[in-house]
C-alpha cells in the first residue's frame, strides 16, 4: 500500500513538473517581450511593472494548478456526463442535461465575468444570463448533431448566415460586443467540460465517424452567445453606451503593491467559489441519480476541484490585477508614440506568444493530439494558433488606428473559413472552429483587450466600436490557419498515398477523410 501511495505521489509530481514546464514555455516569452518594450520604446511606471511581474508569478502558479485540476476533475466529469446522457437513449433527457450543463458552466466562466465588467451599456447579470442561455441552447444543438451525424459545416453556414443578417438590424455598438461574447465564453472552465462531453457522447457511437464528430461542440457553443447578444440588443435599449476607463493603479512602495493584490484575492476567491458551486451541485445530483462512481474516482475529482479553484483564483488575480493595467499602459504609450504604426507589428508579436499562455489552449492541443493518436501534433496546433492570433492582433491594431468597421474583417474572414470547410478533412474544420473559441481566453479578455483600449484611448478613437472586437478577431483567424494546416496534412496524405500506389496498388483515394488522416 505504501508503494502504491509513493507511486501515485511520484506520478503527480511528474505531472506537475510537466505542467510547470509547459506554463513557463508559454509565459516567459510574453514576459521577455514586455520587459524589452518597457526598457526601450515604452517606459512604464515602476509600480505597474512590479505589479505585472508579481501578476506573472501568480499566473504561472495558477495555470499549473488549474491545468492539473482539469485533468483530475473537469475532464472525468464531462466524459461521464456525456457517456451517461447518451446511454439513456432519451432525447429529451439529453437535451435537458445539455442545456443545464451549458448554462451553469457558462455562468461559471471567468472570462465572461471579465468582459461583462468592461461592457458599459449592459448590466453584468443581463449579459451573463443572455450568453448562458445562448450556450445552453447551442450545446443542445451540438449534442444532437453528434447523435444524428449532421455535417458541422452546413450548420455553421446557416448559423453565421443568420448572424450576419441580424447585424444589419442591431445598433453598431453591440456588434463587436456580441462577437467578443462568443469568444470569451469558451474559456478555461467551459472548454474542458464541453470537450470532455463531446468525447463522452462520441464514445457511445460505434461508427467510424464518431472521432470526427467529437469535435465541434465548442464551435457551436461559441455561436450561441453571438446570436443571444444580438437578439438582446434588439430588446434591450440602454441609456448610454459610453465607456468609462478604469484609472490605473498608483503604486509607490512594496506595501501598496501587496495591498493591491490583497484586495483582489478575496474578490476572486468569492467569485470562483460562486462559479464552481453550480458545477459541484450538478455533479452531486448527477452522481446520486445517474451514475455511481467509485469512491477512488470521487476523491480524485474532489482533489481536482480544489486544485482548479486555487489555480483559477491565483490566475485571475494575477491577470486582472497585474496584467490588465500593464497592457492598458503599454497600449497608451506605444500608440501615443510619434510612430504609432509600430503598434501593429508589436501587437502581432505579443499575439504570437500570448495565445500559448491560454489555459484552454493547453487543454485543447493535448486532447487533439491524444484523440488523433499524434497525427495532429500539439506542436503543429500551437504554431497554427500562434500565427492566427498574430495576424488577428495586427488587424485589430489597424482597426484601432484607423477606426475601420469590424465588418471589413469579420465577413471576409468567416467567408474564407466556411469556404475552406468544403475542401479540408471534416475533423480539421471541427478542430478549427473549436480552436477559435479556445484561443480567446482570459489572457485575451484582460491583457489584449486592455492593450487595445489603451491604444484606442491614446489615439482618440471610440473604445466601444474600435477596441472591443479584438476578442472576436482572435477567435476568427484560427478558423483559417487550422484549416490551412488541414490542407497541408491532406496534401501530405495524398502524396504518401501516391507513393504507396506505386509500390502496392490500393484504393486509398476512395477512403473517407478521417481514415486518410489516421494513416
Amino acid at each position: 500500500m505504501k508503494l502504491n501511495k509513493a507511486t501515485i505521489k511520484e506520478k503527480m509530481l511528474e505531472k506537475l513538473q510537466e505542467k510547470l514546464k509547459e506554463t513557463l514555455d508559454a509565459v516567459i516569452p510574453i514576459l521577455v517581450i514586455v520587459l524589452i518594450l518597457c526598457f526601450s520604446i515604452a517606459p512604464i511606471e515602476s509600480g505597474i511593472l512590479l505589479a505585472f511581474l508579481l501578476g506573472a508569478v501568480l499566473l504561472i502558479i495558477g495555470m499549473v494548478l488549474f491545468t492539473f485540476g482539469v485533468d483530475l476533475a473537469m475532464i472525468p466529469i464531462g466524459e461521464n456526463v456525456g457517456t451517461c446522457m447518451t446511454q439513456t437513449k432519451k432525447l429529451w433527457l439529453i437535451a435537458l442535461l445539455s442545456f443545464i450543463l451549458g448554462f451553469i458552466v457558462t455562468i461559471s466562466e471567468p472570462d465572461l465575468q471579465v468582459l461583462a465588467e468592461q461592457v458599459p451599456s449592459i448590466p453584468n447579470m443581463v449579459l451573463v444570463l443572455s450568453v448562458a442561455i445562448g450556450v445552453g441552447i447551442f450545446l443542445v444543438a451540438a449534442a444532437l448533431r453528434m447523435l444524428f451525424g449532421i455535417t458541422l459545416a452546413h450548420m455553421l453556414i446557416v448559423m453565421y448566415g443568420i448572424i450576419f443578417i441580424l447585424t444589419y438590424f442591431v445598433p453598431g455598438d453591440f456588434i463587436a460586443i456580441a462577437f467578443d461574447s462568443g469568444g470569451v465564453t469558451t474559456g478555461p472552465m467551459t472548454v474542458p467540460f464541453i470537450m470532455a462531453l463531446g468525447l463522452g457522447i462520441s464514445a457511445i457511437r460505434s461508427d467510424e465517424r464518431a472521432e470526427d464528430d467529437s469535435f465541434g461542440l465548442v464551435a457551436l457553443s461559441s455561436v450561441g452567445p453571438i446570436l443571444s447578444v444580438l437578439i438582446l440588443s434588439l430588446i434591450y435599449h440602454p441609456e448610454t453606451t459610453e465607456y468609462a476607463a478604469e484609472p490605473l493603479p498608483e503604486i509607490h512602495n512594496s506595501v501598496e503593491l501587496w495591498s493591491l493584490f490583497a484586495e483582489g484575492f478575496p474578490e476572486y476567491m468569492k467569485e470562483m467559489a460562486v462559479s464552481l458551486l453550480p458545477i459541484i451541485v450538478f455533479f452531486i445530483i448527477f452522481q446520486i441519480i445517474f451514475k455511481k462512481m467509485k469512491k477512488k474516482m470521487i476523491v480524485k475529482i474532489i482533489v481536482g476541484m480544489v486544485y482548479t479553484y486555487i489555480g483559477l483564483v491565483l490566475f485571475l488575480t494575477g491577470v486582472n490585477v497585474g496584467f490588465m493595467p500593464a497592457g492598458n499602459y503599454l497600449g497608451q504609450i506605444i500608440a501615443g508614440n510619434s510612430y504609432s504604426w509600430i503598434i501593429v507589428p508589436i501587437g502581432m508579436l505579443i499575439g504570437y506568444f500570448i495565445v500559448l499562455a491560454e489555459p484552454a489552449v493547453m487543454v485543447l492541443t493535448h486532447q487533439v493530439e491524444e484523440i488523433t493518436s499524434g497525427t495532429i501534433t500539439a506542436k503543429a496546433m500551437r504554431l497554427s494558433l500562434s500565427i492566427g492570433v498574430a495576424v488577428s492582433l495586427g488587424l485589430a491594431m489597424i482597426r484601432v488606428l484607423t477606426g475601420v468597421s469590424i465588418f471589413w474583417f469579420l465577413i471576409p474572414g468567416y467567408g474564407i473559413a466556411l469556404i475552406l470547410s468544403f475542401f479540408v478533412p471534416k475533423i480539421f474544420t471541427a478542430i478549427a472552429f473549436d480552436s477559435g473559441g479556445v484561443a480567446s481566453g482570459p489572457m485575451t479578455a484582460t491583457f489584449l483587450l486592455a492593450f487595445a483600449m489603451g491604444a484606442c484611448e491614446s489615439v482618440g478613437g471610440n473604445i466601444v466600436t474600435d477596441a472591443f472586437g479584438v476578442v472576436a478577431m482572435v477567435a476568427m483567424t484560427p478558423l483559417i490557419t487550422i484549416q490551412i494546416l488541414g490542407l497541408v496534412y491532406q496534401l501530405s496524405s495524398k502524396s504518401e498515398e501516391t507513393v504507396g500506389d506505386r509500390k502496392e496498388p490500393a484504393a486509398l483515394s476512395e477512403l473517407p477523410d478521417h481514415e486518410i488522416i489516421e494513416l
